[in-house]
């Protein structure tokens, strides 16, 4: 299966969240992502002004393993699996210190941490987006329940590591972890607010004091700590704070980024292709002064003159074979290939690649959900959409990830985020000015802003099935004014 996400990170980047999840631990899973790109003519983005290197500096990606799924109920209560890894963790570096032990005690502190993260939001969710009213009240004081507990929890397990043989270092990746969580309980509590208030406001009343009551908590508790806390009126101190949640924020979620090493694809091909091509051109050249070696014989200014020529039509046919052969027949290839690695263990590989293609080259049902209005389709004919395709083919080894990985997790992530800042260059950035009917027969300006539409389709084929996605994005010469799916 593959799941996707779409977003505004801000106003010059998009994000693309897709999980690629696994069916059969003992399977090879392969997916295949293509993603069509209209682009208006008016931006002048075509293969002359925006060569795929462009493209992959605007793109920039992230692979990680899909968050092991557990809810707060199971993590804050009984024997749950990351409790139960970590406080082992904690005791057995309690034990006796060694490299492998510490390399333990800091994973299983990175990902509890980075587990929490997940339970809570997706908790946050389920309380917010239930579609039973009546239990969202009862909903908010069990979430509000389960984190406290969890954070209680955790608290407590410090006084096993909290002895003589423990060095520092490891106390701070314990207090890393700590201020890390409580960030999250303070945070998702306010999140939660916010969210009933807008969409529950009968639950946001009766709720409101739990969940208050559980940030101020989290603050009070920070304050006693020395953790860094947000304030009313100190902008530099605040700076501090996003900066040190950000920081942490990378610490606790490092476990799950996977090693990716990138290169060139194809290039062996690539490499054939080239010899081929410099083949075909000896031949010609050979062929032509074969011949008239034995029309005029050796050594006569016709065969020098066919020489000549020959040799600079063999160059030039050289040229145009190596053209059709890579840039026509290679386009079955990809551009790069990245492997992913949990340490040095590969589990599999993305490969990934950028064209433009005529309006011919794309299928007819992705023309179809384009579904163009008339008058651009009036307009196509004069001066048409530039269309880029962009390939993503994923295999991962579900075996190889289940094999290298404590925790039973459904698949990765690709977290692709797309600059567009290439686009809007050449964006006419001037304010109009409207004019409609005002008061006793006068008529007024109004304020009207250009704005430009990117229009992407995703197709995405696994295990026999094909589905589509189809996003708008609207834009400015400020940036993205926003995203929808149509």
């Amino acid at each position: 299966m593959i799941d996707i996400q779409v977003r505004t990170r801000d106003r010059f980047s998009v994000e693309f969240k897709i999980g690629y999840v696994t069916r059969e631990a003992s399977k090879v899973n392969e997916f295949m992502m293509n993603t069509w790109f209209f682009v208006p003519h008016s931006l002048d983005i075509n293969a002359s002004t925006y060569s795929k290197w462009d493209f992959y500096k605007d793109v920039k990606s992230n692979i990680r393993l899909i968050t092991p799924a557990f809810s707060l109920q199971e993590i804050a209560g009984g024997e749950s699996v990351p409790f139960r890894l970590l406080e082992s963790s904690f005791r057995a570096l309690a034990a006796g210190v060694t490299r492998e032990r510490m390399e333990e005690y800091e994973y299983q502190i990175k990902m509890f941490a980075s587990i929490v993260k997940s339970a809570l939001r997706n908790g946050a969710e389920h309380v917010a987006n239930n579609p039973v009213a009546g239990d969202r009240e009862f909903l908010a004081r069990g979430y509000a329940a389960g984190a406290r507990e969890i954070a209680r929890r955790y608290r407590e397990a410090r006084r096993v590591i909290n002895v003589p043989t423990v060095p520092r270092d490891a106390m701070s990746y314990y207090l890393f972890g700590d201020e890390y969580i409580s960030n999250l309980l303070e945070t998702h509590a306010f999140r939660l607010l916010e969210s009933l208030e807008r969409v529950a406001p009968e639950c946001f009343a009766a709720a409101r004091g739990t969940l208050l009551e559980l940030a101020r908590e989290e603050i009070v508790y920070k304050e006693a700590q020395g953790y860094l806390v947000a304030s009313r009126d100190d902008r530099a101190h605040n700076r501090a704070v996003i900066y040190r949640r950000g920081m942490l924020k990378k610490y606790a979620e490092s476990e799950l980024f996977l090693r990716a090493s990138k290169r060139r694809d194809g290039v062996w091909v690539e490499q054939a292709y080239y010899s081929l091509a410099a083949g075909l051109s000896m031949v010609f050249a050979t062929v032509i002064s074969f011949s008239f070696q034995q029309t005029y014989g050796n050594f006569t200014m016709p065969l020098f003159v066919a020489l000549v020529v020959s040799y600079m039509l063999k160059d030039r046919l050289k040229e145009l074979a190596r053209y059709y052969l890579v840039h026509k027949m290679g386009r079955r290839y990809f551009d790069h290939k990245t492997t992913i690695r949990i340490k040095e263990n590969a589990i599999g590989w993305i490969k990934e690649g950028f064209d433009f293609v005529s309006e011919e080259r794309v299928p007819a049902e992705v023309m179809d959900m384009r579904a163009r209005p008339d008058l651009l389709e009036a307009e196509n004919r004069v001066a048409g959409e530039k269309i880029i395709l962009y390939r993503k083919l994923v295999r991962v080894d579900a075996e190889a990830l289940t094999r290298n990985n404590q925790y039973e997790t459904s698949g990765v992530n690709d977290i692709t985020r797309f600059h567009v800042g290439g686009f809007l260059e050449k964006m006419d950035g001037r304010k109009y000015q409207l004019l409609v009917p005002g008061d006793e027969d006068a008529c007024e300006k109004v304020a009207g802003e250009k704005v430009y539409y990117l229009n992407f389709l995703m197709q995405f084929r696994y295990d026999g099935r094909v589905n589509y996605r189809r996003f708008r994005l609207t834009l400015t010469r400020e940036g993205i004014q926003g995203i929808e799916e149509l």
